[in-house]
């Protein structure tokens, strides 16, 4: 059980690091670009509304001009994956 549980964390921790680094393409290592030119800067924002903003890009309630493509990029994630990216823009 306890190699179950280690291959688990390890498995969660490169899934969890390949989403962030997708999201630096647009963002900018440290979340200061406006992506594509249509974003907010990312690093501004409060950690409770990188929550909100990236579960409403999940489930289609928020977004403008690049909305498709945030869908995609979140569709797939966890509200604890989303608490963690969350946690990771704010702590750089």
């Amino acid at each position: 059980m306890k190699k179950l549980i280690t291959v688990v964390a390890i498995l969660s921790s490169i899934i969890y690091a390949g989403e962030l680094s997708s999201c630096t393409g647009c963002h900018g290592s440290n979340f200061e670009k406006v992506a594509l030119g249509k974003s907010k800067v990312v690093k501004d924002m409060s950690k409770d509304e990188i929550i909100s903003t990236l579960k409403g890009y999940r489930d289609g309630t928020y977004g403008g001009a690049m909305k498709s493509v945030m869908q995609r990029a979140v569709k797939s994630m966890s509200d604890e994956q989303i608490e963690k990216i969350a946690e990771e823009i704010k702590s750089k």
